[in-house]
């Protein structure tokens, strides 16, 4: 099985070291880089070409919104996953809005990262549990929960959301507080109006209702 090639981000060069071992023990994945600033990790991006960089949000000389930005640009083939201490909403729009498709704190467990990584690597959009429901519910009318979406309930909408975003039954099912078996309903009836069969289209549609990027 081909390895997920990863470069690294992040101008702590301990950081960088506890991303490499945790990486590193996943059988499918390798790290074929690192980089100690914005400007590093785009010259690395275009030498070596990875499947995902796992970018850090603070950098020195570009940030990790510019240096995503930047790097699209001229590799827009790339993953790139933000990894930070931030949580706040305005820092994860800014990533978002310069292309990248997740995003994930340094204090999510090993095992998250590694999922993340694997979501983004196969075409997917990964949020972090502990920040997805803020960040949704920032795109639902608090009042009438209406962003036209073809009939949907405020209820299916966030399900909907939280599925593009690459979470499981059973993570938007304790982000939701619901059952599992409630989860799967919702996704049964969005399937219904909207259409939706697999995965991809779900991704598409989200990104063209502006859900995953800054508007």
């Amino acid at each position: 099985m081909e390895k997920v090639r990863i470069l690294i981000a992040d101008d702590h060069a301990l950081v960088r070291e506890g991303l490499r071992l945790l990486i590193e023990t996943q059988d499918d994945m390798e790290v074929v880089g690192e980089a100690g600033d914005g400007n590093e990790a785009w010259k690395a991006a275009r030498e070596l070409r990875p499947d995902v960089i796992v970018m850090d949000v603070s950098m020195p000389d570009l940030n990790g919104a510019q240096a995503t930005e930047r790097i699209l640009t001229t590799c827009p083939e790339i993953k790139v996953l933000a990894v930070s201490a931030y949580q706040d909403e305005a820092h994860i729009r800014q990533l978002l809005a310069s292309g990248a498709v997740g995003y994930v704190l340094k204090k999510a467990a090993s095992q998250e990262l590694a999922n993340a990584i694997r979501v983004v690597a196969r075409g997917g959009v990964h949020l972090d549990p502990a920040i997805a429901g803020h960040v949704v519910g920032g795109y639902v009318n608090p009042v009438t929960g209406e962003i036209g979406d073809g009939g949907l309930s405020p209820r299916e909408t966030e399900v909907l959301m939280l599925v593009a975003w690459g979470h499981t039954n059973r993570e938007i099912a304790a982000q939701l507080h619901l059952s599992v078996k409630t989860i799967e309903g919702h996704k049964a009836k969005i399937g219904e109006k909207l259409g939706l069969t697999t995965r991809a289209d779900i991704v598409r549609y989200a990104l063209r209702r502006g859900w995953l990027r800054d508007e």
